[in-house]
């Protein structure tokens, strides 16, 4: 008897990117098992139950198995075979560019892609269709992090250092993240932060699984994380903790960062924010009588219309302090999606090329104009963001191309983006299950998954990683590569567009060189030798750095021209220690002060809603609504609220409430708890229909970063 095969790969679901083995049949028949790899240093073997069961989906079952097109005329999706789908689809693009133009042809990516798949629909974008209308669902994710990282640092990775620095560090302020449901493995490093003598400080208006590990639990009211920070900055300058030496030498911008933070003395902040001021001043002081100190922002202070600043100013804490370009200390944010640092890093994001290039940069867009082969002012330029490109649908943007996202249920103020799809003159959709958007498509394409495809991704760390594949699809299916190829040639690209992704990542590679996002040092043989690669990792070889640690170099030790050892690039595990990625080597801090949230309580609407996720399920849903074990553990949509507002509205445990903001209405059971704070309720997003939390949140956006606002928005409540 043939012994199974089993082939190390990743799970296809959080920016974690945890490793496993996946065990099937050398016959390739029977079911899929999944199996601990416990040498993968990430997750060391844990999984959470989304990555145990995440063979579950592959089913058929579950999943989308052949082409469907509407029928025009019962206005149902009916089994149609890829020629005939691939040929509507082709014809929908064609024909809306005769008649409106390029930009009347939008493209929407998802932060679960590839960076392959990421880079393919980006250059397919721009090529073929030869639009600017392409963003991706990752701006709903971590786009205000990102943007503070740029203002600040001049280069934005999610953690500027590999997670295994985090309980070697001597206090966390962890902000608006609840790492033990959003991201279970990854709540070990807490642990072992606390088992080597480190404190937690937990930022969060709810007292989740994770705040309950902390030392110290701040609880503000949601869309004032941004006064906090200020707050905790004017307690650092009136005590005198302020590191001179570090403002001076390495940084810009400090007396205009000073003077925003002096304005918020510690009784204001808690006026503001409701977190008492003897709070404020413990959580300074742990957090500054640390020998080295972390802050670690997740998707809290981001999903606001002030989170670029918000951030901003939590780095200025960093800054300010001494913690950032150091070893063991530093600012870091909790990537969210699988793909999430990748995705925006290769070109389906609305400004920027592949290489993290931005898009309106005359020198970027002759790089990659000369990888593509085409002329430089062929290339369109910026486009809009997420959410103001799904507004835009069935205006200025007649059809729509969308891989990898659920916007129906995922984006902001959902009702109306609902209708905004329904509005298009057309629109194809490649997904792996009939979701809510699919099913308003006029042709879906089903595709491949995680386990079908090889593929890289790139994890929260910047660590580059390889998923392989491990199983034959089923008959009908096909991979998003073979897809945009297939379009292309259809379109008149009978080059450009390879199906094979070493093929094309070994592009990718070429388009990235130089540019921030450096790849071009990186293969597929390097990754699945170490475990991955830390970009940048340029192919150049380098010099030796000074301390003979190859771990212990900063972004600028990546060379162009200077002279070399003959070895390869190892990689950037550490960012920052020998300077910023900014033309001088200094961080700038930014001058912000506190301002109100998009919409603010009244009469009216008188409580806060804030949204999150629940550890059963992932993001809109899509694929863990469809998994039996993970719909027992949460089978639905709850509003969590303090009993004081439950007693106030007359609304008991489980009974049905509703719950009401100027954009609409939903209704789910009451869950009521003391580990919220009376004046906020909690609704987590993954589900569709009454009780879809979208319906209500706030499409606010934030000036810098385009980030809508979903972390706060003002609601009432009533017994439904």
């Amino acid at each position: 008897m043939s012994e199974a095969v089993t082939t190390p790969t990743h799970c296809p679901y959080c920016a974690l990117q945890c490793g496993m083995l996946l065990r099937r049949s050398p016959e390739g028949t029977g079911s899929v098992e999944v199996v601990d790899r416990t040498d993968f240093p990430v997750n060391r073997g844990a999984l959470c139950g989304k990555g145990r069961t995440a063979p579950a989906v592959l089913s058929s079952r579950v999943r989308l198995t052949e082409p469907l097109v509407r029928c025009p005329d019962t206005g149902a999706l009916k089994s149609a075979t890829w020629e005939e789908a691939l040929a509507a689809v082709a014809d929908g693009l064609r024909r809306t560019r005769a008649d409106h133009g390029p930009d009347a042809v939008g493209v929407f990516g998802g932060g679960g892609l590839t960076n392959e798949k990421a880079y393919a629909l980006g250059k397919f974008a721009r090529l073929v269709l030869a639009t600017s209308q392409i963003d991706y669902n990752g701006r709903f994710c971590m786009s205000s992090a990102a943007a503070a990282h740029q203002r600040a640092f001049g280069l934005d990775r999610g953690l500027p250092f590999p997670l295994e620095d985090i309980p070697r560090t001597g206090c966390v302020i962890l902000v608006g993240s609840n790492l033990a449901e959003t991201m279970p493995p990854a709540l070990r490093y807490l642990t072992e932060l606390k088992e080597n003598g480190g404190r937690l400080i937990v930022v969060d208006p709810r007292r989740t699984r994770t705040a309950e590990q902390a030392d110290l639990h701040l609880a503000p009211r949601p869309g004032t994380d941004l006064a906090l920070a200020l707050g905790l900055l004017h307690l650092v300058v009136a005590e005198g903790r302020v590191d001179e030496e570090f403002v001076r030498t390495r940084t810009q911008g400090w007396e205009g960062a000073r003077a925003g933070a002096m304005a918020h003395w510690p009784e204001l902040v808690e006026r503001i924010t409701g977190v008492p001021v003897p709070l404020l001043r413990e959580a300074m002081r742990m957090f500054c009588d640390a020998e080295n100190a972390m802050v670690l922002t997740a998707r809290g202070p981001e999903q606001q219309s002030k989170g670029t600043d918000t951030v901003g100013a939590w780095i200025n804490l960093c800054l300010a302090t001494g913690r950032a370009g150091r070893p063991l200390s530093g600012y870091g944010c909790l990537t969210g999606q699988g793909n999430g640092q990748g995705g925006r890093e290769h070109g389906q994001k609305a400004d920027q090329l592949p290489g993290y290039r931005k898009l309106d940069d005359p020198a970027a867009r002759a790089h990659v104009a000369r990888v593509w082969d085409v002329p430089a002012e062929s290339l369109p330029g910026p486009g809009r963001s997420a959410y103001e490109l799904l507004d835009a649908l069935g205006g200025d943007v007649r059809t729509l191309l969308l891989m990898g996202s659920n916007p129906v249920v995922s984006a902001p103020h959902a009702g109306h983006i609902e209708q905004r799809l329904r509005s298009l003159d057309f629109l194809a959709v490649a997904d792996v299950v009939l979701s809510e958007t699919a099913e308003l498509a006029d042709v879906v394409l089903p595709v491949t998954q995680w386990a079908e495809e090889t593929g890289t991704t790139t994890n929260l760390e910047g660590r580059v990683l390889l998923r392989r594949r491990a199983l034959t699809p089923p008959p009908g299916v096909r991979t998003d590569l073979e897809v945009l190829h297939a379009l292309a040639a259809l379109l008149g690209w009978e080059k450009g567009f390879p199906t094979d992704p070493e093929e094309v990542f070994d592009e990718l590679r070429r388009a990235s060189a130089g540019g921030p996002a450096d790849y071009s040092g990186i293969s597929y043989r390097r990754i699945q030798e170490e475990d991955g690669v830390f970009w940048p990792c340029p192919e150049v070889p380098r010099t030796s750095p000074s301390d003979g640690a190859p771990d212990a170099v900063g972004a600028s030790d990546a060379p162009t021209d200077a002279p070399t050892d003959g070895r390869p690039h190892p990689g950037t595990p550490r960012l920052f220690l020998d300077g910023f990625a900014t033309p001088d080597g200094r961080a700038r801090f930014v001058s912000v002060v506190h301002r109100a949230s998009g919409e603010e309580t009244d009469e009216e609407y008188p409580v806060v809603l804030t949204t999150g996720r629940v550890v059963a399920q992932y993001q809109s849903g899509a694929q863990t609504r469809r998994v039996e074990e993970l719909n027992s553990a949460a089978p639905g949509p709850f509003v969590e609220l303090h009993p004081r507002l439950a007693e106030r509205i007359g609304v008991g445990d489980g009974e049905r409430v509703a719950v009401v903001s100027r954009r609409g209405r939903a209704v789910a059971p009451a869950r009521i708890t003391t580990a919220i704070r009376p004046d906020t309720v909690f609704m987590p997003f993954h589900w569709p229909g009454e009780g879809r939390a979208n319906t209500l949140t706030n499409p606010a956006l934030d000036p810098v970063s385009r980030m809508p606002e979903f972390k706060t928005c003002a609601v009432r409540l009533e017994p439904a």
